[in-house]
C-alpha cells in the first residue's frame, strides 16, 4: 500500500495524522506500507503534448521524481491519495501529480460498461484507490467535489475506488493535547486504524466503520464557536482589522 500525501504543508498538516493512524491498522493488517509526501519530490508541470504517448511510450519526457513514482504507483496494490480539501477541490501538488500519471494510459480511445468513453489502459493492472482527506470546515458536503473526481478518476485507469475516508473539523486536530478533546480524538483514530486493517483484509470498508468516520467528532455548533474566537485571536495577535 502507497500512500501519495498531496498537502502542502508536507509533514505538519491535518491529514497526515489520519495516514498515520489509517497506516498502523493496515500494518497490524500485514500489509507493506510507504508514505510519499508529493511537496517534497520534483515533479515538474505536464506540457499537455502527448510525447508520453508518442515520443516515449509509457514514459515521460520529463525528468524529473515522476521517473521513480510512477512505476511506484502502476506496483502498488493500493493507492492511496491523502490530501486536504482546499477550495471544494484537491490542491494544486495532488493535481500536478496525477496530472503526470498520463502514460500509464494509452491514447486511443474505447467505450466502457455504461456507454461513456475513456483511453485504453497500458498496464493489465493498475492499483485500487483510496482517498484520505480532511477540511477546515465541518460537515461531509464539503467533500462532494472531490469525491466525484476520485470516482472518476477510478473510473479512467480501469480500477475501483475502494475506500473514502472524510474528515471535516479538520482543524480538531490540532487541540490533540486538550483535555477534553483527547479521548474524542482518540476514538476516532482507533476507528482509523479499523478502517486500515478492513481494507487491507476486505479490501473495502464496513457500513459501521464507514458511519464511524462521518461522525462529527464535536457538535458542529461548537466546532464554529471555538474556531471563530481562535481566529478572533489570531488577528489581534497579528494585528488584522
Amino acid at each position: 500500500m502507497t500512500v501519495f500525501s498531496g498537502s502542502h504543508k508536507g509533514r505538519e498538516g491535518n491529514t497526515l495524522i489520519m495516514v498515520e493512524e489509517f497506516l498502523k491498522g493496515a500494518e497490524e493488517a500485514g500489509a507493506e506500507t510507504e508514505n510519499i509526501f508529493l511537496i517534497e519530490k520534483r515533479i515538474g508541470y505536464c506540457k499537455g503534448k502527448f510525447e508520453c504517448w508518442l515520443k516515449t511510450p509509457g514514459s515521460c519526457t520529463i525528468r524529473d521524481d515522476m521517473d521513480d513514482l510512477l512505476p511506484r504507483f502502476v506496483s502498488s496494490d493500493i493507492a492511496v491519495f491523502a490530501c486536504p480539501v482546499y477550495f471544494d477541490n484537491i490542491p494544486a501538488v495532488m493535481k500536478n501529480f496525477i496530472d503526470r500519471l498520463t502514460p500509464v494510459l494509452i491514447p486511443h480511445f474505447e467505450e466502457d460498461e455504461m456507454g461513456e468513453y475513456r483511453h485504453a489502459k497500458r498496464y493489465e493492472k493498475l492499483p485500487k484507490l483510496a482517498v484520505i482527506s480532511n477540511a477546515g470546515l465541518p460537515g461531509q458536503t464539503n467533500f462532494e467535489v472531490e469525491s466525484l473526481f476520485f470516482k472518476r478518476l477510478a473510473r479512467t485507469f480501469h480500477t475501483e475506488l475502494v475506500a473514502e475516508i472524510y474528515r471535516g473539523e479538520g482543524e480538531i486536530f490540532r487541540g490533540k493535547n486538550n483535555i477534553m478533546l483527547k479521548p474524542l480524538l482518540g476514538k476516532y483514530k482507533k476507528t482509523l486504524r479499523c478502517a486500515g486493517r478492513e481494507l487491507v483484509e476486505n479490501q473495502t470498508l464496513s457500513e459501521k466503520t464507514i458511519r464511524e468516520l462521518e461522525k462529527p467528532i464535536v457538535p458542529e455548533s461548537l466546532y464554529i464557536k471555538f474556531g471563530n474566537e481562535e481566529w478572533n485571536r489570531l488577528c489581534e495577535e497579528n494585528k488584522v482589522d
